[in-house]
């Protein structure tokens, strides 16, 4: 049987940010917003992410703050913001 990557995962490792969103929920979601979704518990978004990047726990980050799932037409969305 042949294993086949997700298409998102057409670039070598990508950044994914975890955390939980202002109604306590798991958001994973692609640093460029390419890709993202909604998870009941912490497991199931470290999952997804490890899925979607390939299998690259480094690339991983968990948010402290608040991070809302965002998939509108800004790529760059979840990216956290960088103090001036």
């Amino acid at each position: 049987m042949k294993l086949v990557e997700p298409p998102s995962c057409s670039s070598p490792s990508t950044i994914v940010f975890i955390g939980r969103n202002h109604r306590g929920q798991w958001v994973a979601q692609q640093q460029n917003g390419l890709y993202g979704g909604l998870f009941v518990n912490r497991a199931q978004a470290i999952k997804y992410a490890l899925f979607e990047n390939g299998q690259h726990p480094e690339t991983i980050i968990e948010l402290p703050r608040e991070i809302e799932l965002d998939m509108g037409s800004r790529p760059d969305a979840a990216a956290p913001k960088r103090a001036a």
